[in-house]
């Protein structure tokens, strides 16, 4: 219950206060967007699994997010930026739909 009032809350808070991202931090956002969705979902099968515990969802939340970030800066520095932001966002999005693909066994049984 105190997920959904969080994000209850968020979502009206980000709607009337129309936040900004830095500039500077822009090309981060999409990788970091897609590295929370993969912890999303990969605790979401957890919970359907009956294998769910908060302090790895919210460590590995937190360190995908980071990780990829790191990940993309480094490329940034080495002047590959986007091609790592691709590779970053391949390996996330494979793990995104395998975890939909046991969701949706879990749910529907098929």
């Amino acid at each position: 219950m105190i997920a959904a009032v969080g994000l209850a809350l968020g979502i009206i808070a980000g709607v009337f206060l129309e936040p900004t991202v830095p500039v500077a931090l822009q090309p981060y956002l999409p990788i970091a967007v897609v590295a929370a969705l993969d912890a999303v979902f990969g605790g979401l099968r957890a919970l359907l699994d009956g294998i769910f515990d908060d302090k790895v969802f919210v460590v590995s939340f937190v360190a995908n997010v980071i990780v990829a970030a790191l990940i993309v800066y480094l490329g940034d520095q080495l002047g590959v930026g986007t091609q790592l932001s691709t590779g970053v966002v391949v390996v996330l999005g494979i793990r995104i739909f395998s975890n939909a693909a046991a969701i949706r066994r879990h749910l529907f049984r098929a």
